[in-house]
Formats: C-alpha cells, sequence, structure tokens
C-alpha cells in the first residue's frame, strides 16, 4: 500500500494522554500538525471540580515537547447553546441524555472542524477508541491497483471523491472502543477525520507516552460528563433544573419514601434512593424482601418515582424499543432484518431485529431481554466492528 500523503491536520489537544499521542503519531507520519485546545464550559471554572486551566497546561506542555504549535479557542457559547440547553430540557422531560454524544456531533465535529477548517487544515484529529475506513462507493470505478476498502490513514486520492464512502469503525482496544458516541458523525465529517489511537490499545499508548517523555504520560483519565468533572451530579443538576419533592412507589403501589425531584434519578439506578427493604407481615427471613430496590419508571404526570426489588424484576427488562432523531454514518437507514445493538455505553453488542426504519426513526426487537432501557440514552447499530449510526431512545417495551 502507498505511503500516507502529507497532510495539514489540526489536532484536538485535551490535556490528556490520548490527544497527546495521537499529534505525536501524526507528526511522526510526516504531516504539518497543529493543536487546538477547546474550552467548552466557563461556569465555575475556577473550582476544584472542573479546571480547563490545568487542562490547557497540560496540552501546552505536550505541544511543546511534540515541537507543535498550540492555539486556545473558546467554544463555551456554541457548547451552552448546541449541547447545555438540550442536556436540560432531556432532564426536565425525564429522560436521561448523553451529552458526550451531542458534544462530539455538534462541536468536536462541527464547530472545530469548522474552525480547523478555516486554518486551512486538509484533516482534524481527535484522540477517540475508534477507526475510519474508506470504501470504494462502486468497486468497478476503482483506478486500477486499488484494493475495494483502505484505511483511511494510508488512502491516497486517487479517485474522485465521490467514489469513496466512509465507515465508521470499532476502535481495536474492545475496552476502550468509542465509537458509541461517534455514531452521529456523517459522511462529511469521517471524511475529513483521522483517529490513529483508534488502531492501538490503551497500554500501548501510555507505552508511547512514557518513551517520548510526554509529561502527561500518566495522567488520570477523564470521566464523567465533560463539563461536570468529578463533581456531584445532584448538587449540580440542582443549580440549573427545578426539582418538586413527590413520593416513591413500589410496583404495587406501596409508598416507600420520597424523591428530590425525579430530574436526579436514571432507570436502573440502584444508589442514593434513601428507602431500605419492605417486609410483608409473615415473610420468611433469607426471601426476596432484602433484594436491592432498582429505579424502574417515572411518572411525570403524578411525580411518583417507581422502584421495584431485584435485578431481574419483569420492569427491568425489555424486548422492544423505538428510537427517534435518528442518524445514519452512511446516509440512509440501515436494511430491515438482523442486526445488532448497544443500548448504553460498554454494554456488549446485542443481537435484535430492525422492524422499522425510515425518516428519522426506528425500531428494534431483541430475542433477549434488554436491562433497564432508559428513554433519552442512545440506541446504536452495529455490523460486526461497522457503526452504522442510531438514535435516541423514545420508548421501550
Amino acid at each position: 500500500m502507498t505511503a500516507p500523503t502529507k497532510q495539514r491536520v489540526v489536532v484536538g489537544l485535551s490535556g490528556g494522554v490520548d490527544s497527546a499521542v495521537t499529534a505525536h503519531l501524526l507528526k511522526k507520519q510526516g504531516h504539518e500538525v497543529v493543536g487546538i485546545f477547546m474550552k467548552n464550559w466557563e461556569d465555575d471554572d475556577d473550582s476544584e471540580f472542573c479546571s480547563s486551566n490545568i487542562d490547557f497546561v497540560d496540552a501546552a506542555a505536550v505541544a511543546d515537547v511534540i515541537g507543535i504549535e498550540i492555539e486556545h479557542v473558546n467554544f463555551a457559547a456554541d457548547y451552552k447553546d448546541r449541547v447545555f440547553a438540550e442536556f436540560l430540557r432531556e432532564y426536565q422531560a425525564g429522560r436521561t441524555p448523553n451529552p458526550d454524544v451531542l458534544c462530539n456531533a455538534e462541536i468536536k465535529f462541527k464547530a472545530f472542524l469548522d474552525h480547523a477548517m478555516r486554518l486551512g487544515a486538509e484533516k482534524i484529529a481527535t484522540g477517540h477508541y475508534a477507526r475510519v475506513r474508506r470504501v470504494a462507493a462502486d468497486p468497478g470505478s476503482m483506478p486500477q491497483g486499488h484494493d475495494r476498502m483502505e484505511s483511511h490513514a494510508t488512502a491516497r486520492d486517487g479517485a474522485l471523491e465521490s467514489e469513496w464512502r466512509y465507515e465508521l469503525l470499532k476502535g481495536l482496544d474492545p475496552s476502550k472502543d468509542q465509537s458509541y458516541f461517534l455514531h452521529r458523525l456523517n459522511q462529511a465529517q469521517l471524511s475529513k477525520t483521522l483517529f490513529p489511537v483508534g488502531e492501538l490499545h490503551k497500554t500501548e499508548v501510555r507505552r508511547i507516552a512514557e518513551e517520548i517523555g510526554l509529561p502527561n504520560a500518566k495522567k488520570k483519565d477523564s470521566t464523567g460528563i465533560c463539563f461536570i468533572g468529578e463533581r456531584p451530579f445532584r448538587e449540580f443538576l440542582n443549580r440549573y433544573i427545578s426539582h418538586a419533592p413527590g413520593p416513591i412507589q413500589d410496583d404495587r403501589g406501596r409508598t416507600l419514601g420520597k424523591h428530590v425531584g425525579l430530574s436526579f434519578y436514571t432507570l436502573g439506578q440502584r444508589q442514593g434512593l434513601g428507602i431500605g427493604g419492605v417486609k410483608d407481615k409473615g415473610a420468611q427471613r433469607g426471601g426476596g424482601e432484602h433484594e436491592p430496590w432498582f429505579v424502574a419508571r417515572k411518572d411525570l404526570e403524578k411525580n411518583t418515582l417507581r422502584v421495584v426489588q431485584g435485578h431481574d424484576h419483569p420492569w427491568l427488562l425489555s424486548h422492544t424499543l423505538e428510537a427517534a432523531d435518528a442518524s445514519w454514518v452512511a446516509g440512509h437507514p440501515p436494511a430491515l432484518g438482523a442486526c445488532a445493538a448497544k443500548t448504553r455505553y460498554r454494554q456488549q453488542d446485542a443481537a435484535c431485529t430492525v422492524l422499522q426504519a425510515e425518516g428519522r426513526s426506528f425500531r428494534l426487537e431483541f430475542p433477549d431481554a434488554q436491562w433497564a432501557v432508559t428513554p433519552g440514552q442512545s440506541a446504536v447499530l452495529y455490523d460486526g466492528e461497522v457503526c452504522l449510526g442510531g438514535g435516541v431512545i423514545s420508548a421501550c417495551a
């Protein structure tokens, strides 16, 4: 296969090790690399929980070691309008949104991509664990000597761009794969995107970082929602969302306690409910009355949180789901029939059947019941290692 074309690549440097190694690998390949640090959140940014200043210092130190320029760009207004406002709307409606999915679609691969193109970039790159594969749209149209499939990192432009299509693939490290969060990317975005660490395992990324002396080689991976950091989630949400306490009831209508506001709970939640076991009169010791409680339903009309006992309670299990606001990588929905899907990140792919997929909605059926399918989260479809796209779960049964 031919050597990669040298290009001007703008890398999103977050201050973490994955984006740092991304920049290093691209520089090593001979590309002209420029780093961009994205500031996406300004509210209480000087607090102990969420300081982008520390991350920028780390990103600048990385740029210095690698020998590239770095620019600090503020996308906080875009983030608040496009991501955070939708995040709050979903919580107020009783759903549990995934802001990382929206952030990737609206900020990292839209606002950031547009900014990079204005800087004369031919490609952008991030430290996500995913891959892009360029495939001939029509194998008969390929120039002689070209494979039908090429890694985006090594493909040359011997064919017109219209003769290619782009696939989003899982990262090679199954424990770090982030294709779930990237499923809303389209053909135009993927055609401009590189994911160098998607070809590596995390242990190899850490090894490279140490080998070249990156100052953040051992920096802890960030966790939680990007703009919240490690702070207590309920305390954060409390500042933005109105809340009305109400009853917590079980599947038999018994009141077990009081919730602090439906927005603060998610389906399948076990911790932080503030209720103990309920024991029927005459119940045997060691029975199911001591099983843990899980959030199973939210009744917005009655402002009631419904909980059930036991991980496998029928209210927690779903064989079908409906999703809206669908986005397909190929630009069109998959064919009806057998497929695989994730209804939450870090879940194993689950066999399913696509029963309907038209317009912006689709419906899936699972032979094995899925646990705590949650409206507001994303249902993402896969064909083996290829991420097809997905949508926002609206209902399940």
